[in-house]
């Protein structure tokens, strides 16, 4: 059959029509556990009640005015999203991609109100923050960067989780103004930092006048045990981009602001046709309540832990599995050769997983996931696992 669809997407041979929880169907009736959530968006899993009443509701009055009116459920969110981060003021797009672009975009007013003309931001290798001109040149893959340039220049890449590297490129270049940084790499497979990395960056940025920028895009509401993933170190950033679980599969995207980086936007200097409008924010609110009325953040951990040790017992003999690393329900499972193909076995076993950065199965399940999910997705997974890798024994 032809498709009139851009050709962008490396698609699967399966089209879902309904969901429930940690469940998806597909068009033949068969059931899939999906350990993806949507990459990280659908944490309360799918077709939740209080989100689809959220969404019916606000539909029935009023789906879309404009930023130039006051949002009724835009503020309310706000001021949710305000308490529970403790940050001073928010900015409402679609995406991740456009809450980093609007990072990028303080950090550059902040830069040139210190009469810096070219204002730089260290960004980290194997880091990912968008597909936009400016959040591609700054994430550190060279594959998505290929076939755009020129780049949007003003980045200053160093290795993730040095921060050794992070002093040195401040100590070199005038120009720095900010650092941008993801609490943990969830597309460059799942790589957790020392614990204290997040208050080595914030200290550093303390001493020479920058602005810490965090990517919670995949991190945020809930994922790793915190409502935020830098709240386990007890620091504020001076900004935090959110996007995929805020809606639970809503689009809306977010860049909070804290102290002197909540003073930079004046009117018109950015904005959004979409950003905020009353349905995204009626989901949202819907999806914070029911994490704080389900205690599902406070879970999150417990349940990633099982999941993380489920799987270093199940594997602890196989010599192919480098690492099994896990960050709440950011959970990944390094391999020594390419396992790209464990997504189609897993598929055909009733299992939607994700792998990235070549050699790492990264599992992201909606934190709604049961225990007796949490055992099957274990176990299938192992079992594929040891059949991938047998013919390597």
């Amino acid at each position: 059959m032809t498709s009139h669809i851009m050709p962008t997407y490396g698609r699967l041979p399966v089209t879902f029509e309904r969901g429930a929880g940690a469940w998806l169907w597909d068009t033949n009736n068969k059931r899939y556990l999906d350990a993806l959530s949507g990459v990280a968006v659908c944490n309360l899993g799918h077709a939740h009640p209080a989100v689809h009443r959220a969404i019916c509701k606000q539909s029935e009055t009023l789906l879309h005015t404009s930023n130039v009116y006051v949002i009724a459920a835009q503020e309310r969110l706000a001021d949710k999203l305000i308490a529970k981060s403790g940050m001073d003021n928010v900015f409402f797009c679609n995406s991740g991609a456009e809450a980093n672009e609007a990072a990028i975009k303080l950090a550059r007013l902040y830069g040139h109100q210190q009469n810096i003309e070219n204002p730089a931001i260290i960004v980290m290798e194997k880091s990912f923050h968008g597909r936009t001109l400016a959040t591609l040149s700054a994430t550190g893959n060279a594959k998505v960067q290929q076939g755009f340039a020129p780049l949007v220049e003003g980045f200053v890449r160093v290795p993730y989780n040095d921060i050794n590297a992070i002093e040195q490129a401040i100590k070199q270049n005038a120009d720095i103004v900010a650092v941008l940084v993801e609490p943990v790499q969830g597309e460059g497979g799942v790589n957790v930092p020392a614990a204290d990395y997040l208050n080595q960056i914030r200290n550093l940025c303390d001493q020479h006048g920058l602005l810490m920028m965090l990517d919670e895009i995949q991190t945020g509401i809930g994922r790793t045990g915190k409502f935020l993933a830098y709240q386990h170190n007890e620091i504020l950033p001076d900004v935090c981009t959110l996007a995929k679980a805020l809606g639970n599969g809503v689009p809306i995207g977010a860049c909070l602001a804290h102290g002197k980086a909540a003073q930079l936007f004046t009117t018109g200097a950015h904005g959004s046709t979409f950003g905020g409008n009353p349905l995204a924010c009626s989901a949202a609110l819907a999806v914070l309540e029911t994490l704080e009325n389900e205690d599902l953040i406070g879970q999150a951990e417990q349940k990633g832990a099982a999941i993380s040790t489920g799987f270093s017992k199940q594997l602890a003999d196989n010599p192919h599995v480098v690492d099994v690393r896990h960050k709440g329900l950011m959970i990944g499972i390094e391999l020594d050769a390419p396992c790209a193909d464990l997504v189609k076995s897993a598929l055909e076993q009733g299992l939607l997983i994700n792998v990235t950065s070549e050699k790492t199965i990264r599992l992201l399940p909606p934190l709604i996931i049961d225990d007796q999910q949490i055992n099957q997705l274990v176990e299938t997974l192992s079992a594929l696992i040891q059949a991938h890798t047998k013919p390597c024994l």
